[in-house]
């Protein structure tokens, strides 16, 4: 007779109210931030002083108080952040924890929207476009309005994107924009709005919605339908928006009008470590926090759980200089460590030559590749150190390239079951129907034109006049369209799509098929979540996955990897070793990108948070004797954020040439 083995129930067992000590597991600021109930309240969380573990806290004491945990709203920049602070929140007190709405803005706007849409005409069966997306439709719209012609130049499909995308993140008109940033671009100025004009009119008509689209409708509906705004503004009693920095015009606008009924609203944040201003993130929604939301409490997180004191104090000495800051100052209780080095080297290569020796130092010291990173202000400032990693057979991954879900081939299983989702996607259709024998672009837009009236535009595929391949081509995928559609779940869609597109896969990529195709196989396993396409699509979009399968395969946990990232890219993690590369004066601040104040006080921020990932050793090194084409001069100093800061902070090194390298001489 078999043995019997039990398992345990998967909901976590209710602790009492006095099962959390709060007192005695966090230090005094947080405890004060995790205690403040009512009233607006800023938290200035530096790098590394555990802001993360404030906010699940204080989730948890809200629920435990007896808030209701569907009143309670965290906002985050990643669906997966939310979810594991809930998770982690359910395990300090119960599972009522689980209840709490957590997301991103765009996840959150889309449930909304979805709910609430039809007050502002907005069908709640729209669908979701991902940037690349975006930038088709502009082109097929580009293509319609003949701007197009060689006769005229006019902005790329990603430019105009970028344009209409930044406008509205930033809440400036497009002509501003243009002016301040794209002063080249000023005598096409009358056809980009002509051109924005026929985009929004377009998604409007088909029901689509890029990413920005989600944040302008719900800032929208809340601004222009009071019951929703009371409504949802007393559902939502406690609001907690994490990583308040990096947020846009549009999204502090939303978070004022959610709060409409009430200040409960606390923000968490590092003004410090506010870098991300291309993307639209406006560096005074945390500085004037208090002008928004009068009477708030500004509560300071300092003591860091991640840095030695030698690297905090070259950290505050950096932040020390901005001109507009909070003021903090971060310490930590970890014993003394190695004062930061700033190294001169004599060449690009010097310097390259430096930094795989003290790698290779360090792993033979113990500290696995995987814990020691290279960052850098622009992704080509490691081109020279990528060579010289490869001779010194140091195994590395960079951070940057194509993400999973921006890869051709997932992008056109994806445009498959969009269609499926919504018939009237006329970007998804321009993607299905090019990758089929003999239709090029002028006939796909024939065949859209041709099926989209109709009430069933896959059936009416049928019905287009072809001849031979195409009309083959058209009646095959007709027929796929309508099987998938019968009623089936995602998983079951996707793997019949799969079958269909694998022949065009090995068509199309007959160099890379075997690495495509793992990626599909991947893809497959996620849809197996899912039971709704629409849920699917929707997170495929707004929280899409970064890896591919051969990227995460190729990874050895015994010979690394080492990591190459661009500082943007590391914002968020730590390394027991970090090596900033290129702070040179002139490449970092770059003469070419810096045109305000403004500018150069976030990248003054972007040094810091290079700076902050560090645990125990923290290496900075710039090469002299570089010469600049465009300025015709030759750069040799420092970066100016690091100019002049005493040796005790940051101990000065020199690189020397011997024949018997014994590494390092005092």
């Amino acid at each position: 007779m078999a043995r019997k083995y039990f398992l345990k129930g998967s909901g976590l067992a209710p602790r009492s109210a006095s099962g959390t000590d709060y007192r005695q597991e966090l230090n005094e600021a947080q405890h004060e931030a995790v205690m403040a109930h009512e009233g607006p309240v800023l938290v200035i969380a530096g790098a590394g002083t555990g802001k993360t573990r404030t906010l699940v806290y204080r989730v948890a004491r809200l629920v435990e108080m007896g808030v209701d945990p569907r009143s309670v709203l965290l906002l985050t920049f990643t669906r997966r952040a939310a979810e594991e602070m809930l998770r982690r929140a359910s395990l300090l007190i119960d599972n009522r924890c689980a209840k709490v709405s957590g997301g991103t803005f765009h996840s959150f706007a889309n449930i909304i929207l979805r709910q609430f849409g039809r007050k502002i005409d907005l069908q709640p069966a729209f669908t979701i476009m991902d940037r690349s997306d975006s930038e088709d439709l502009i082109q097929l719209l580009r293509t319609e309005l003949s701007l197009n012609t060689k006769e005229k130049r006019f902005p790329r499909k990603q430019t105009a994107a970028e344009i209409y995308s930044m406008a509205l993140n930033k809440q400036w008109t497009i002509p501003n924009l243009v002016e301040r940033d794209y002063p080249h671009l000023c005598d096409a100025l009358e056809d980009l709005l002509r051109l924005y004009e026929r985009y929004v009119d377009y998604k409007r008509g088909k029901s689509l919605l890029d990413y920005d689209d989600l944040l302008i409708k719900l800032r929208d509906l809340l601004a222009g339908h009071e019951e929703v705004r009371r409504r949802l503004s007393e559902t939502y009693r406690f609001i907690m928006v994490d990583e308040y920095q990096d947020t846009n015009q549009l999204q502090a606008d939303i978070i004022r009008l959610l709060a409409a009924t009430h200040d409960n609203v606390m923000v968490v944040g590092d003004d410090a470590q506010s870098i991300y201003s291309f993307r639209g993130a406006n560096f005074r929604n945390i500085m004037d926090f208090a002008k928004v939301f009068p009477g708030a409490r500004l509560i300071s997180l300092e003591e860091n759980y991640r840095s030695t004191q030698p690297i905090l104090s070259l950290t505050n000495e950096i932040i020390r200089r901005a001109r507009e800051r909070y003021e903090k100052n971060l310490y930590t209780r970890k014993g003394d460590g190695e004062v930061p080095m700033l190294v001169r080297a004599e060449s690009e290569q010097t310097q390259s030559r430096f930094v795989c020796q003290k790698i290779l130092e360090l792993r033979e010291e113990g500290v696995p590749l995987w814990d020691i990173a290279v960052l850098f202000r622009s992704s080509f400032h490691s081109f020279d150190l990528e060579i010289e990693l490869a001779r010194h057979n140091i195994p590395f991954v960079k951070r940057g390239g194509f993400q999973f879900m921006e890869t051709a081939h997932v992008k056109d299983l994806l445009a498959h079951l969009r269609i499926l989702s919504n018939p009237q996607d006329a970007v998804s259709w321009g993607r299905v129907l090019l990758l089929l024998e003999g239709v090029g672009s002028q006939l796909s837009q024939k065949i859209i034109h041709w099926v989209l009236p109709g009430p069933h535009p896959a059936e009416r595929l049928r019905s287009f006049e072809a001849k031979g391949k195409v009309a083959h081509g058209l009646r095959t995928l007709a027929q796929i369209l309508q099987t998938c559609a019968e009623g089936q779940r995602p998983a079951e869609q996707s793997q019949y799509l799969m079958q269909y597109y694998i022949p065009i896969l090995k068509q199309k990529y007959p160099d890379d098929y075997p690495k495509r195709l793992r990626d599909l196989e991947h893809f497959q396993g996620m849809t197996e979540r899912y039971r709704n396409l629409e849920r699917l699509l929707s997170d495929m979009a707004l929280e899409p996955p970064t890896d591919s399968v051969d990227g995460v395969l190729a990874v050895d946990p015994d010979e690394g990897p080492l990591v190459l990232s661009t500082i943007h890219s590391a914002k968020g993690l730590e390394w027991h070793s970090v090596f900033i590369i290129w702070a040179l004066e002139g490449r970092f601040p770059s003469y070419y990108n810096i045109n305000t104040e403004e500018e150069l006080e976030e990248e003054r921020r972007l040094l810091y948070v290079a700076a902050t990932r560090a645990k125990e050793n923290l290496f900075i090194t710039y090469p002299i004797k570089i010469f600049d084409r465009g300025l015709r001069a030759v750069l040799s100093r420092p970066s100016q954020f690091i100019d002049g800061i005493p040796e005790e902070l940051l101990e000065p090194v020199t690189l020397v040439e011997e024949e018997e390298n014994r590494g390092w001489e005092e």
